[in-house]
């Protein structure tokens, strides 16, 4: 539950910083007749990415459990991909993202309504689609448990929120540090997810080793219990790992997070604390 609402927190944030950018230029400019398109778009990404998540659950229901599991691990390698390119795309570019936006913006002006709502839809649309497959991972690798849903519910929220709070001035938030801290415990999540995903496989058929185990704590670790559940949860620890998910985890979480670490945490140009600011409480006053 926490890393499904850690996941709907960051993601749900990057979305409503991307809208509020939109959103504050418009009316810093005096261009609030346009808001309506962003607005358009917005809920065309959001449309879509709600029925990417519904595709991608009921799709493979009716397929043999071979063709399931093949398609869950494809997924869930797809998306352990997207996540790592998100978390080091928002390292690099969280300084620059509002300049960006805004030029993006001018230029969909500059062509019509039409652009300002595709570019709009195309903003936002990416994180939404990211977040409705990487969510898709963690909700199925936690079978029928309803946790990962509702934390993921409560995580886009919260972002929601404070989002909104970050556009009125209401709040200041180090974005530099939320981005740095969220993306160390983002990898180790997709570690698990990639894990998970190589597992999936194995039971298809396609990769072998399901058997080969490199280590079963399940004697300490029941995965009934309230720790073996939370992990699960959490990291997608399986107490039983195969060699080969064993190896994918430390072949991506170590490499992956050395980088990160190297790029994020590096001495730079400071963050803004918020994303747009005050800009709507100006152009009012």
């Amino acid at each position: 539950m926490l890393a499904n609402y850690l996941i709907g927190l960051r993601e749900g944030l990057e979305a409503a910083l991307v809208v509020g950018i939109l959103v504050a230029y418009l009316v810093r400019t005096d261009r609030r007749g346009l808001l309506r398109q962003v607005w358009f778009g917005v809920g065309i990404a959001a449309g879509v990415s709600i029925g990417v998540g519904a595709l991608l659950t009921l799709g493979p229901q009716g397929l043999t459990f071979e063709a399931q599991e093949a398609i869950g691990g494809t997924l869930s390698i797809v998306a352990v991909g997207l996540i790592t390119w998100m978390i080091f795309w928002m390292g690099k570019t969280a300084r620059h993202l509002k300049g960006q936006l805004e030029n993006a913006l001018e230029n969909a002006i500059s062509v019509g309504k039409g652009a300002i709502v595709a570019m709009a839809m195309l903003a936002v649309g990416r994180e939404g689609l990211e977040t409705a497959l990487f969510l898709w991972a963690g909700i199925t690798s936690a079978g029928s448990s309803l946790a990962p849903i509702i934390g993921a519910t409560l995580g886009i929220a919260t972002a929601v929120a404070l989002g909104w709070l970050i556009y009125k001035g209401a709040v200041r938030v180090n974005l530099r540090v939320f981005f740095q801290w969220t993306g160390v415990f983002l990898i180790i999540v997709a570690g698990g997810v990639l894990a998970y995903g190589v597992h999936d496989l194995q039971e298809a058929g396609i990769l072998p080793g399901l058997n080969t185990l490199a280590f079963d704590v399940s004697a300490t670790v029941a995965p009934g219990s309230v720790l073996g559940t939370l992990l699960k949860g959490v990291f997608n620890f399986s107490p039983a790992t195969t060699v080969l998910e064993a190896v994918a985890w430390v072949a991506y979480v170590v490499p992956v997070m050395w980088m990160f670490v190297r790029m994020a945490f590096r001495s730079g140009p400071p963050v803004p604390r918020t994303a747009p600011a005050r800009e709507p409480a100006a152009a009012a006053a």
